[in-house]
């Protein structure tokens, strides 16, 4: 174990020299470029065996990567905002056809109006897209994210891509200090990719992506939702081997003062930093606030989270991106979907917050915790979707 002074997409290059992925194809988008960027000079300096593809565009990007992965070649890209847009239809056909590639995703808010700083805006518009969703609050979680990122990925009963997410410019170019293992442990930690079927193999003749009658639709959907369900368990199952060699451990989310709370807040990405900084100014005051960080987000792990908000009065539902419907974002509706199945009486209301890289603030997230009191006093919500930080 090491200790570095990395930013987040520095972060990535180094977990990407230590795995040596077998493709890397990109193009540069902001403020993803670093990634490509660290990871070219890597490849040209001879630190890594990888094959390095610049293309003309993110479509390109995500093609060749599916190509690749389909050929039995371990791929990775990365992108942001507007160049994930552009790869948007082939998401779905790199998790249709089960391949385990990997995309570092730096959340950007989508244009319009144009703006290149952070929001979900992109990850979330990809949520039903088929691929496993990972969230990272810093850069440690950055890293290490990133070195799972395959074994759940190329997991037997797993075989889907894996969308490893960062904040934009505040995770990725802010710089912190993190402990990194050493190469050896990486690399028998991820291993040699040995996949089953893949287009380069004689011995087993195949095709990949052929039209699917509506005899096999359905059922080839279905499938990939048990795979989907099946990320749950083998994340938690790779965490568990990943905190043996690295001594961090990491659940489907992360629990803040969260046993005796009776209000909380749910929230995913590097706000909750900031939000664990108001707990403490706020537990200190005699106020029983708590947090729960989503870190797995797809798939959405709603019995886990509604058992682990089971004493809660008042619940803040925080997200970073509007889904324009007046009635809540996309945090908020899986949230308050899997708190109404665990039959749960707590009263939640959804805040929009730090769109376009708005900043969030300790005493912002505080005012959230001194609404939530007085909902928690009143036993009633009267304006469930809100936004915190906008000027009206």
């Amino acid at each position: 174990m090491r200790k570095d002074r990395l930013s987040g997409n520095e972060a990535v290059a180094e977990a990407l020299r230590q795995i040596n992925p077998d493709v890397m194809a990109a193009f540069p988008i902001t403020p993803s470029t670093e990634i490509p960027q660290y990871f070219s000079k890597l490849v040209a300096n001879g630190l890594v065996t990888s094959e390095f593809i610049p293309v003309e565009s993110e479509h390109s990007a995500m093609s060749a990567i599916i190509g690749a992965e389909a050929a039995g070649a371990r791929s990775i890209t990365a992108t942001s905002s507007a160049g994930m847009a552009l790869m948007w239809e082939e998401l779905y056909l790199a998790a249709s056809n089960r391949l385990p590639c990997v995309l570092t995703l730096v959340n950007r808010a989508l244009s319009g109006p144009i703006n290149i700083n952070c929001d979900h805006s992109d990850s979330m518009g990809a949520r039903d897209a088929g691929w496993v969703q990972i969230y990272a609050e810093n850069n440690q979680e950055v890293y290490d994210n990133l070195v799972m990122a395959y074994r759940i990925a190329e997991h037997k009963d797993v075989k889907l891509p894996v969308m490893i997410c960062q904040d934009g410019f505040i995770t990725s170019h802010a710089v912190e200090n993190i402990m990194l293992l050493e190469d050896k442990q990486v690399k028998d930690f991820v291993g040699e990719y040995e996949p089953e079927n893949y287009l380069l193999n004689p011995d087993c003749p195949m095709a990949l992506g052929p039209y699917s009658v509506t005899n096999y639709y359905f059922e080839a959907k279905r499938a990939q939702a048990l795979a989907t369900a099946n990320a749950k368990q083998v994340t938690l199952d790779i965490a568990g081997e990943y905190a043996k060699i690295s001594g961090r451990e990491y659940g489907l989310f992360e629990e803040y003062k969260l046993n005796d709370a009776d209000v909380a807040m749910v929230i995913i990405g590097s706000a909750a930093g900031t939000a664990k900084d108001a707990i403490d100014e706020l537990r200190a005051s005699g106020v029983k606030a708590g947090l729960l960080k989503i870190r797995l987000f797809r798939p959405f792990p709603g019995e886990e989270i509604a058992a682990a908000l089971k004493n809660v009065k008042a619940l803040a539902i925080m997200d970073r991106t509007e889904s324009f419907n007046s009635c809540c974002g996309p945090l908020g509706a899986e949230v308050s979907t899997a708190l109404y199945r665990a039959k749960s009486d707590c009263l939640t209301v959804n805040y929009v917050y730090g769109l376009g890289g708005r900043d969030v603030t300790v005493g912002d997230i505080k005012n959230v915790y001194a609404q939530l009191l007085k909902i928690k006093d009143a036993g009633t919500v009267e304006n469930v979707y809100r936004y915190m930080g906008v000027r009206e």
